[in-house]
């Protein structure tokens, strides 16, 4: 039928019969039908509307993907030291993820971990032995290991410079990096007879030599060595 190819419902095309039977004049019929039309076509333009709207508002993200957590890169050539503060987090348990200072025995202390060894080991080294005491406890334990605190690497500057003291490679890692954090010279410091203590691992020191007035001249850049832990400067 003519009707239905164009949207009528059932209950339209039934107003229209009507109409027809009651021999209602041709005019005022094909000016009801025209109205009919009007209103089916503007319902379906709607619905459509409403389709489309649907589909395009993004579907919220599942608990799963929310809860992913963010592992941060670690630098594996850092070695935890004693009195370093370390940050364990142990996902979706709360009453062992803490901040904690590595005791002066190298040790840290975790519960359902026990005491663990902490110094000598990387934070990713650390990571591994920590899950592996968890896992006698936790379901796939996820943990992370990050070292919010350096004490353990320090260098120290004695003589005359403003600042002496000791301070973390963090801050410094050259001889020139330290005379800056330091405040730089005093008034009669002995520019080119500074020097570098480095300790041996048989116990003993090595000397490095360093002349600032030569290197600020471009002259040996070498002796502008990298600092390691422990080192002593001393600027006479």
């Amino acid at each position: 039928m003519i009707l239905r190819k164009y949207g009528y419902s059932g209950s339209e095309i039934g107003v229209v019969k009507v109409l027809a039977s009651c021999r209602v004049d041709r005019a005022i019929l094909v000016a009801i039908s025209l109205v009919l039309l009007q209103a089916s076509l503007r319902a379906q333009a709607a619905s459509a509307a409403e389709g489309q709207q649907a589909s395009a508002t993004p579907a919220a993200a599942s608990p799963a993907s929310s809860a992913t957590a963010t592992v941060k890169p670690h630098d594996d050539r850092f070695v935890i030291g004693n009195d370093d503060v370390l940050a364990i987090d142990v996902w979706n348990e709360k009453e062992i993820t803490r901040s904690i200072p590595v005791r002066s025995d190298g040790k840290i202390s975790l519960p359902l971990v026990g005491e663990i060894q902490a110094a000598g080991r990387t934070p990713q080294q650390l990571e591994g032995d920590i899950t592996e005491r968890l896992r006698n406890y936790i379901t796939a334990p996820q943990v992370t290991v990050m070292v919010e605190e350096i004490h353990s690497q320090n260098f120290n500057i004695l003589g005359q410079v403003a600042k002496p003291g000791s301070y973390s490679l963090t801050v410094a890692s050259t001889v020139m990096d330290a005379i800056a954090a330091a405040g730089g010279f005093r008034d009669f410091a002995k520019q080119k007879g500074i020097y570098i203590l480095r300790q041996t691992s048989g116990g003993g020191e090595t000397r490095y030599n360093f002349n600032y007035k030569e290197f600020i001249k471009g002259k040996n850049p070498g002796q502008n060595i990298k600092l390691e832990s422990h080192d002593t400067i001393v600027v006479p």
